[in-house]
């Protein structure tokens, strides 16, 4: 491993552009003394600023189904083993609820909209529903459309891409060797392969992890990779905001200072990527979100699945005070 006191960190990012950088690099990021973590995404920015400016993309997620999950995922307030209390039950919205959360969206500023749904994967109902409200919105409200529904079949994928969604997210989550102790009715390949089927469609792919669910550093390291090597487009890094009830509700919170040595990882690691500070966000960084925003070009507005964010206009002045600027661009 290089010494840290060795290391250029922008030269590091300079190399990130040209050529990539190592494992070993990587774990220099995430292992770095705290002294050096404002050269770091001091380093980050320098990426960031040449692929993005000083734009930042938002983010709105519509919880389109809650509860009702069949899946076993350690982290998640919806799953079959989750005991939370206060979650709320329902089956997939109508039609109509789902075209009204793009107008939301476009109050909010966001310039994409991302319909969720819990469970393994769509029933052929749930997906002409979708498909419905999916076309609707592309014919009078000018967002980016993103789904994220669960394991897809090539058939149902194209579907998705046929009616007009932009973008699909399916997380890899967590470390193909950490992946049985979060959940053990789904596979780590059976997530790669939706992600193949979206890129089969043309649909952009987004794929990211929750950090903070076990993973060795070297692991968060192989994560960033595997992200790279499945050239997702947009790489949501969420950061796990243990629920009560849930089967991982006593795992120590990551560190602030460890949050954005990851964001700046995932920049180093996938200079040309959109990168999103995501769920857990708050709750991790607290303080110091403002600070990943030098690392990371895109950010959620508003509520999460079971979780509350933050009000949006803080988000907009956080954007502000920066000197950054909201991208604003019809479909």
């Amino acid at each position: 491993m290089l010494n840290t006191i060795e290391l250029n960190w922008s030269e590091l990012a300079e190399k990130a552009m040209k050529e990539g950088i190592t494992k070993e690099e990587g774990l220099q990021i995430l292992q770095s003394d705290e002294k050096e973590l404002l050269s770091i995404l001091h380093a980050a920015y320098e990426i960031r600023h040449h692929y993005y400016g000083n734009k930042v993309k938002l983010n709105m997620i519509l919880n389109a189904k809650s509860n009702l999950c069949p899946e076993n995922c350690g982290y998640c307030a919806q799953s079959i083993v989750s005991k939370a209390p206060n979650v709320e039950t329902y089956p997939l919205l109508d039609k109509e609820t789902i075209v009204n959360g793009a107008r939301e969206a476009l109050a909010r500023k966001a310039g994409t909209y991302c319909i969720v749904a819990s469970g393994r994967g769509p029933t052929d109902r749930e997906l002409d529903t979708v498909v419905e409200a999916v076309k609707e919105i592309r014919e009078t409200i000018p967002v980016k459309l993103c789904a994220c529904l669960g394991l897809l079949t090539e058939e149902k994928a194209n579907r998705l891409k046929e009616a007009g969604v932009h973008r699909y997210n399916h997380n890899i989550n967590t470390h193909v060797d950490n992946h049985e102790n979060i959940t053990t009715t789904h596979t780590y390949d059976d997530r790669v392969e939706t992600i193949g089927h979206v890129k089969e469609t043309g649909m952009s792919p987004c794929s990211g992890v929750i950090i903070g669910m076990g993973e060795t550093d070297e692991q968060i390291v192989e994560m960033a990779m595997a992200l790279k090597d499945l050239d997702a487009d947009s790489i949501p890094v969420n950061f796990l905001h243990a629920v009560e009830g849930t089967p991982l509700e006593k795992q120590e919170p990551v560190k602030p200072t460890k949050a954005l040595k990851v964001l700046a990882l995932m920049r180093f690691m996938n200079p040309t990527k959109e990168i999103r500070v995501s769920g857990g966000r708050e709750k991790t960084l607290r303080h110091l979100q403002p600070l990943s925003l030098y690392a990371a070009n895109s950010v959620f507005v508003g509520d999460y699945l079971t979780t509350a964010g933050q009000k949006v206009d803080w988000d907009h002045e956080m954007i502000e005070d920066l000197g950054f600027e909201i991208e604003t661009r019809a479909i």
